[in-house]
């Protein structure tokens, strides 16, 4: 062993491992024959091109370009279960190495885009936006205010929402001594910051406040690292923190790593997840799956960074000036709390970032609506890894949506922000190409695809039941030998997603949720994300941030802990979507069990299908006939919706 000035000894024993999940080999080997099934359903497809007619012709194409976007898309998701990596920190060994003054400062984000949609759980500066909340409806500001909060100085009667000075005020300054709490302990400096707006500036939304805080909280703390909250998170392990440095601080891993992920957990899910919020699978599987590749997704929320990596340094030139472990460096600044804030108000105006690499090489990237998703990308093609660690005890909590409007608009949002990433620069295939390994790049596509597969989920949610109808096979016939692939790739698929499930600590009705999420959002969310996506590439229109309402009503809260889908208040076209598909398949199913019944048993299949869709369109049809609450579907919609469906059944008998 050698000893290092600093007392640090090289070869010590590691503050955190690396794990592989176990029985990899025998996934591979699964995996291996559901991929013979997909090419065999592929070449089934190819040899037998029906030439009867036109309708049978195209119906068949269409089947066949879905199945190959299924199949690539299972080709991609095979990526983040290749090789699972799961992370195990030794705060023991941490505590042993280094005294708490050696530890590394952490400045804390806590980011809001609207406070009455987004409220936060913690009311530190509830006083402070009230006062500023009543600064706006008066257009001044009383001369009292103007004395405590010497951020308000600059406000006059033009000062509105989105057109207002820089306010950064300094609420607790932490090298007061004096500023305890109730057990006399020291507080630390808490600092509200509102950037500078102007209505002929882009303010980049979460992106442009994230970089303003970064560079203000270099002005004024600048710890070597920053976690970064949105406002309804709040910890709940105490141990986060130390967990988090052994990943930064060990000695032979931890300095080329950029930033610790943690999966985001929540407060209010019921016992089987309604929603869907929170999949376990996705949590201890995938996720970890691209960790293993030496990656993890940045979530916008529940992450600890490196200061240097979100400032744009590459880690060959971050590693060219590095002599020694992160260790807390902190200088003391003799400047005063007015000092401090006068001189951070310069880096909130929205003029600042004129003529720099802020946006673009520095800080998150600015132009895309999931600006965490591709800065993340950014920074690793700079040459940092990143690791995602999900411990026992969840690290941080937040709320999960309590209505189905709620669920599909943040997931629209999602998914069309996602897609913008693949169609730009920031594509994984070709930003991270000879970059970053192709693991990385498969994984990052698991989610950025989420857009285009509604095109052949709604192929297989419309076309069987229409071609049922009219009297054409899509599939083989269950004595025929071709109808073993179908049936073990679904049986294999849906077997395997249950197991995983079931291992992952889910129970079976959350699992039948899960899927019927998955449909739902595939069959709206996903699909109006494409559709808005091709529009914005085509520029017939522009991207909007939509927040999402995190408040509830009594009735609501009611309904949601009952696990009742609350239809109520969702977009009146997603929701005709929904309804138009749920009730053909029904129709389809009913014309199948005719069917059945005389003896036609050749297109199985494709009774299956639709009889898998109204299972997991069960809620729906409650809604529909059943229920009369206020999140009940309305007779509107439902009238629509059969309109639809009759005339798409109509179209298909008597039209092709």
């Amino acid at each position: 062993m050698r000893e290092k000035e600093d007392d640090e000894i090289v070869g010590a024993p590691l503050l955190f491992e690396t794990k592989e999940a176990r029985f990899r080999g025998a996934y591979k080997l699964f995996a291996s024959t559901i991929l013979v099934s997909i090419s065999l359903i592929l070449f089934y497809r190819v040899t037998n091109f029906p030439t009867a007619t036109r309708t049978e012709s195209w119906a068949w194409i269409a089947m066949l370009v879905s199945e190959i976007l299924f199949g690539l898309y299972w080709i991609i998701t095979q990526s983040v279960r290749w090789r699972i990596a799961f992370q195990s920190p030794s705060k023991h060994t941490l505590l042993q190495r280094y005294d708490e003054e050696k530890m590394p400062a952490v400045d804390i984000f806590v980011c809001t885009a609207d406070p009455k949609l987004e409220p936060p759980l913690m009311k530190l500066y509830e006083e402070m936006k009230s006062d500023i909340e009543t600064t706006l409806a008066k257009g001044k500001v009383a001369h009292s205010e103007r004395n405590f909060h010497k951020g308000f100085k600059e406000w006059s009667s033009k000062t509105k929402k989105q057109d207002h000075h820089s306010i950064v005020q300094i609420i607790i300054d932490g090298r007061d001594k004096n500023a305890v709490d109730e057990d006399g302990i020291q507080l630390p400096r808490v600092v509200y910051v509102a950037r500078e707006k102007r209505p002929n500036y882009p303010h980049h939304f979460k992106a442009g406040a994230m970089n303003a805080l970064i560079r203000v909280s270099s002005e004024i703390s600048n710890g070597p690292l920053i976690l970064n909250l949105d406002c309804d998170m709040y910890p709940s392990n105490a141990d986060t923190i130390q967990e988090t440095l052994c990943f930064f601080m060990d000695e032979s891993r931890g300095q080329n790593i950029a930033y610790v992920q943690f999966p985001q957990n929540y407060n209010n899910l019921t016992n089987n997840d309604l929603y869907a919020s929170s999949c376990l699978a996705t949590d201890m599987i995938e996720l970890a799956g691209i960790s293993g590749h030496g990656a993890a997704l940045y979530c916008g929320t529940g992450c600890f960074h490196r200061r240097e990596s979100l400032s744009g340094a590459h880690f060959k030139d971050y590693k060219a000036k590095l002599d020694h472990i992160m260790i807390n460096t902190k200088i003391e600044d003799n400047r005063t709390v007015d000092e401090l804030n006068e001189a951070s108000k310069l880096l909130a105006t929205c003029t600042y970032e004129h003529g720099t690499l802020w946006g673009k090489e520095m800080g998150l990237v600015y132009g895309i609506p999931v600006e965490d998703i591709a800065s993340g990308l950014a920074i690793t093609c700079r040459g940092w890894r990143s690791i995602y660690y999900n411990p026992e005890r969840k690290a941080f909590i937040g709320v999960a949506p309590t209505t189905l409007d709620v669920a599909l608009v943040q997931h629209k949002r999602w998914s069309e922000g996602m897609f913008q990433i693949f169609l730009s620069k920031y594509c994984p295939f070709i930003y991270g190409h000879a970059k970053i390994n192709i693991g990385i790049q498969m994984g990052y596509c698991v989610y950025l695809l989420w857009a285009p597969l509604s095109l052949p989920t709604l192929s297989y949610a419309i076309l069987p039941p229409l071609c049922f109808i009219r009297g054409i096979p899509l599939f083989p016939q269950p004595t025929s030998l071709w109808f073993l692939p179908f049936a073990y790739a679904f049986v294999a698929n849906n077997g395997y997603s249950l197991c995983e499930a079931l291992i992952c600590g889910s129970t079976i009705k959350s699992w039948l949720n899960l899927q019927r999420m998955r449909f739902i959002r595939r069959t709206t969310s996903y699909f109006f994300g494409f559709i808005d996506t091709i529009t914005k590439q085509l520029g017939l229109s522009q991207t909007n941030f939509v927040v999402t309402d995190k408040v509830v009503t009594e009735d609501v809260q009611k309904r949601y802990e009952k696990e009742i889908i609350d239809f109520g208040g969702c977009s009146s076209i997603m929701l005709t979507m929904m309804v138009t598909l749920a009730l053909l398949n029904l129709l389809g199913l009913l014309v199948g069990i005719r069917r059945i019944i005389m003896g036609q048993l050749i297109m199985i299949i494709q009774i299956v299908i639709s009889a898998m869709i109204v299972m997991v369109n069960l809620p729906v049809y409650e809604a529909l006939f059943i229920r009369s609450d206020k999140g009940s579907i309305s007779s509107n919609v439902m009238i629509k919706s059969f309109v639809l469906a009759s005339l798409a059944c109509f179209i298909a008998t008597f039209v092709f």
